[in-house]
């Protein structure tokens, strides 16, 4: 579900043309066995990988796919640092963006399976920090965007600025920003997409686990998953493997992206991790290694309005009939990164991009690695 993107200015400017044309004709940056993919089927990924990035001056990009259950190609393509002559592989780390909400909810998921958590209770009674509002809201909500917490505003205010590297200590300094405004609707009564909602799903978390956000996912997902390079985006840490980030301005000049410290929205926006990562993921959600079925099918299910309208959201993903196929996915956008990755689970199947350019529809390239994995042809609607 592809959303507001927050991209940052410009700081340092590069000639991109002439730079990719270097990078891209060193080819794929290898990374990891191929395993379950036909060397025809990975040229014509690879065919496709390099006419996206040409067409979209895309500097760095990574992708995985999952076949029988299981993560079998993966590879980089490009520079993961212009400035440095850095390939991408795929295990570069790239911001996740809004594709960190359905590790989130996984991670909230197994706290209501182990009976820790009531999704039907108002947020309060887990964090209390969150003042009460004209009506009730509660975790099941904030998941599927029916909570009625605001998203960005369109002019800013009350936002952290594009360009900032404003650290926040915590989910309950995070909330400060939304805390005291009005709900935008009755929570139940319209889809209304909010990485805030996330924050505040975040600090739920936290109340019921007594302990941080990001120690209780590395805990409890991405040590099970196999996710061992995932976790928060923190902006003054050094990380191994970490891509720079980029966008392009008007004239179609890549530039280095604006700051972005995302600790403010950790949970629906703020973690960065690696196309390996992101397939292990994949592949232990539809061998049901984090949750039970029944749970994972409830996360599964679109959420409906009080009127009885399906959002075509569930818990933390979206949901989508495609060519014949049931899909569920997500994307992400933020300074200096694009995302995308969704699931078949009928077909024990997925697919995961990863770019280090802001305002890319990566999804159209994974919809097509997808179709091309799975031999649908190309007339299928």
């Amino acid at each position: 579900m592809q959303r507001r993107r927050r991209s940052g200015k410009s700081i340092v400017w590069i000639r991109f043309i002439p730079v990719f044309l270097a990078v891209f004709l060193c080819g794929p940056a290898l990374s990891a066995p191929q395993k379950g993919l036909s060397v025809e089927k990975r040229h014509a990924i690879e065919r496709a990988v390099a006419s996206f990035m040409s067409a979209n001056s895309i500097p760095g990009l990574s992708a995985a796919l999952v076949l029988d259950g299981k993560p079998c190609w993966s590879e980089g393509f490009g520079m993961a640092d212009l400035e440095n002559y850095s390939p991408a592989t795929s295990s570069t780390l790239f911001r996740l963006g809004s594709i960190s909400k359905p590790i989130s909810a996984t991670a909230v998921l197994e706290l209501r399976e182990r009976g820790e958590l009531d999704l039907d209770a108002p947020v309060q009674k887990y964090c209390p920090a969150f003042p009460p509002k004209e009506w009730p809201v509660t975790t099941r909500e904030l998941l599927g965007h029916l909570g009625g917490i605001r998203h960005y505003n369109p002019d800013g205010k009350g936002d952290v600025p594009e360009d900032s590297a404003r650290h926040f200590a915590g989910m309950q300094e995070s909330l400060e920003l939304v805390a005291s405004d009005p709900l935008v609707a009755k929570p139940g009564t319209k889809f209304h997409y909010s990485t805030y909602g996330y924050t505040l799903v975040g600090c739920v978390l936290e109340g019921v686990a007594s302990e941080k956000f990001i120690d209780f996912l590395r805990k409890n997902v991405f040590e099970p998953a196999g996710m061992e390079q995932t976790r928060d985006d923190d902006f003054f840490t050094v990380v191994a493997h970490r891509s720079r980030w980029y966008h392009k301005d008007k004239g179609g000049v890549v530039r280095n992206a604006g700051v972005l410290d995302s600790s403010y929205k950790i949970p629906g926006g703020g973690m960065i991790s690696s196309a390996d990562d992101m397939a292990n993921f994949e592949a232990a959600m539809l061998a049901d290694k984090l949750l039970k079925r029944a749970t994972r099918d409830l996360m599964w299910t679109s959420q409906k309005t009080a009127d009885g309208k399906e959002t075509g959201y569930g818990l933390g993903w979206g949901i989508m009939d495609k060519f014949g196929l049931h899909i569920l996915a997500h994307t992400g956008g933020q300074q200096g990164t694009s995302t995308a990755f969704a699931l078949v689970p009928a077909r024990n199947a997925g697919v995961v991009v990863l770019c280090n350019l802001d305002g890319v529809d990566v999804d159209q390239l994974a919809i097509a690695i997808l179709r091309t994995a799975l031999d649908v042809p190309e007339n299928t609607p």
